[in-house]
């Protein structure tokens, strides 16, 4: 008579070596246990729970071999560095796999057999892993058999801390229903739910904390408000949109427009080195100094400068205009040829920096500083920039200077007050032509 596998407790242990699926192995309980855990199979997972796996609270130990891109010095691994086979081992149950996966099902399935919600033996409970993949109906469950909507991972976060998609919103939100704190800091660096949201360009997720009473201007561990930490996140082309209503959201709510963090950059210089025009001007509209220095002595202009050539498709010399329209100092007219090494591929910037001036000394070595292809691309603005070195400026130029040096700072807000065509406005702004005269 064949012997039946004794019921499984304690821990069980899972070896995978670079496997893109689960492994289920005929005959093998603790694989295809792992597996329907995986793949959310109730009618394959009860039957293993009443027959090996009463326990719903064992540990699943997985070991891995993974390749990993391990990034070395040029010196030790040519310039880049190099695919590595990394051992690693984790540890996790069964209801943190079933919430990771989303398998709502399964979920109930293991709490009724007494699964512990809190449970973390690999650092991260169930409901962190809820709400990372961002399962509303997972998390909620939990929360209903009374997980800590305030449980701490291994890495110091909490699950709201964790809540970092648009997909979220909803664990979000059902954690504050269960009395999540909303002002916790968290993690090494040490960020509230509304960094993690500003971070992540989360305007609904940011509205809910505020409307649930998170402080707008909360310090994170490097001294960032969350305006401050959405104006320095990277952001694809297509978050663009929702960053500038997160921000706007944050400043409507009274953020302070200058906050400065542990270096002294204001959110201003974070959205100029982005070349982030529409967050500048928002930014600019709201008060922030348009000649902040960091504790570099960086302006936001030099910021936007040293960024131009490699964001050209971000326009950067709209961002350049609209720090000179606020009152931004310009830069030391001897500095101008460095300006024009740096921005060179970019004309437009350097344009409109150029027109900030009434009057400023070119010499024809410049074009020693300009790549010739870059020269050759914009030929007509180079050639019409040199010329000056032999003419002084046009009449028209002088007079917008003298116009623009009476409005100062309110530049932006004055020229478009007067009664003059609208051509006649733009070049008062310093909207860019192509050619200098």
């Amino acid at each position: 008579m064949e012997r039946r596998p004794e019921p499984v407790r304690g821990k069980l242990q899972i070896f995978q070596k670079m496997d893109k699926e689960p492994q289920t192995r005929a005959g093998s309980p603790v694989f295809e246990y792992h597996a329907a855990l995986i793949t959310g199979d109730l009618d394959r997972l009860k039957p293993l729970t009443d027959q090996f796996f009463q326990d719903a609270n064992m540990v699943f130990e997985i070991k891995k071999d993974e390749m990993e891109w391990q990034v070395k010095s040029s010196g030790t691994f040519g310039l880049s560095g190099l695919w590595t086979l990394e051992y690693k081992r984790e540890l996790t149950t069964p209801l943190c796999i079933a919430a990771a996966h989303g398998h709502t099902a399964c979920v109930r399935h293991l709490l009724g057999r007494g699964a512990d919600p809190d449970a973390s033996p690999g650092g991260r409970g169930a409901l962190h892993e809820a709400c990372l993949g961002g399962h509303t109906a997972c998390a909620r469950l939990l929360l209903q058999h009374r997980a800590d909507p305030d449980l701490l991972s291994a890495e110091g976060l909490a699950p709201l801390h964790l809540c970092r998609t648009a997909a979220s919103l909803g664990c979000a939100q059902a954690l504050l229903e269960h009395a999540a704190s909303v002002q916790r800091a968290g993690g090494a660096g040490l960020n509230t739910p509304l960094h993690v949201a500003a971070q992540h360009g989360l305007d609904e997720h940011a509205l809910l904390y505020l409307g649930h009473g998170a402080s707008v201007d909360a310090r994170n561990g490097r001294g960032e408000t969350a305006l401050s930490a959405a104006c320095g996140a990277v952001r694809r082309p297509d978050e663009h949109a929702r960053c500038l209503r997160l921000c706007a959201l944050l400043l409507r709510e009274g953020a302070a427009a200058d906050a400065r963090d542990e270096d002294e950059r204001s959110p201003l210089h974070k959205a100029c080195g982005r070349a982030r025009h529409d967050l500048a001007r928002l930014l600019l509209q709201h008060g922030a100094d348009a000649g902040a220095l960091d504790y570099g002595g960086a302006t936001p202009l030099a910021c936007v400068l040293q960024t131009a050539a490699c964001a050209r498709e971000a326009e950067p010399h709209r961002t350049v205009q609209a720090l000179l329209n606020h009152g931004s100092p310009t830069v030391w007219p001897d500095a101008f040829c460095k300006v024009l090494r740096i921005c060179a591929p970019a004309p437009a910037a350097v344009e409109v920096l150029f027109n900030s001036y009434p009057q400023l000394r070119v010499s024809e070595s410049w074009k020693e500083v300009i790549p010739e292809e870059v020269f050759q691309a914009h030929r007509a603005f180079y050639r019409s920039l040199l010329a000056l070195a032999r003419t002084p400026r046009c009449l028209q130029h002088l007079c917008r200077c003298a116009i623009r040096k009476l409005f100062g700072a309110k530049c932006f807000c004055l020229v478009p007050l007067l009664p003059v065509p609208r051509s006649l406005r733009d070049f008062l702004l310093l909207e860019p032509e192509g050619l200098l005269r």
